[in-house]
């Protein structure tokens, strides 16, 4: 009997090993109003968020996905844009990151130029080129080429995204795209890129399946509901782009 349960506990130990998946740290950074939280909330939960306050402190997200046969889970650190609601907490921001997410508002130029700060940022907490980072331009449903002169360029942004050794998506967690229309959209002759938020997942989980970082990818595991602050938040504003 001592041995059948002996044979069983091993069992369970080696099933739940199979089971346990890579957990990689994803940082979502940008300016307040870029999107961020609902294109974490598109990322994880396949949904658009028609009511959005702003973060405070940080909010986070996880999604299971498998790469080449092997499950990983992204933790995605849904980060406040003002900084009156997360200076205190830069620090634990930047701990153990695996990759970061830089999202600017296609349709907010101040948004974009806000994206050399958190680079720098970026940089003064020693997360440089050697992390997988991607260059997301949000609210591509908004684009009007009418308007391009107040809009930011995809020129632009393939531009700064190679300069800081970036890849570059431009999406809409809002409004997804037709397979026949995936991959570019055409409005007056004029096309644009435009990606699915699944490509910019594929892209990620495949990109830190690659990368070997000597980091504790296994260490960062948490349950639903995750507090930073100890003391009580204030209520969450509603917000602005520019």
């Amino acid at each position: 009997m001592e041995s059948s349960l002996e044979f069983s506990s091993s069992l369970g130990s080696i099933s739940s090993l199979i089971s346990r998946c890579r957990t990689f740290k994803v940082l979502v950074i940008g300016d307040s109003g870029v999107g961020k939280t609902c294109l974490t909330h598109r990322l994880c939960a396949g949904e658009f968020l028609s009511r959005v306050e702003a973060t405070i402190g940080v909010d986070f997200r996880e999604r299971v996905l498998e790469v080449d046969g092997e499950k990983i889970k992204l933790q995605l650190w849904d980060t406040a844009g003002q900084e009156r609601f997360r200076k205190s907490m830069v620090q634990q921001y930047y701990r153990n990151v695996h990759a970061v997410l830089f999202v600017y508002d296609v349709t907010c130029p101040a948004s974009f130029r806000g994206l050399t700060a958190w680079v720098e940022e970026c940089r003064q907490n020693s997360l440089g080129h050697e992390i997988p980072r991607f260059l997301i331009g949000s609210k591509c449903d908004l684009r009007d080429p009418s308007k391009a002169d107040r809009q930011v360029s995809q020129e632009l942004a393939l531009s700064f995204a190679k300069f800081h050794g970036m890849v570059f998506f431009e999406t809409s967690a809002k409004n997804s795209l037709n397979k026949s229309a995936k991959g570019q959209h055409r409005h007056k002759e004029r096309a644009f890129q435009r990606d699915e938020v699944e490509d910019i997942v594929s892209a990620v989980g495949a990109a830190l399946k690659r990368h070997k970082k000597p980091s504790t990818v296994t260490s960062l595991t948490y349950s639903g509901s995750f507090k930073i602050l100890n003391r009580r938040r204030p209520e969450k504003e509603p917000w602005t782009c520019c």
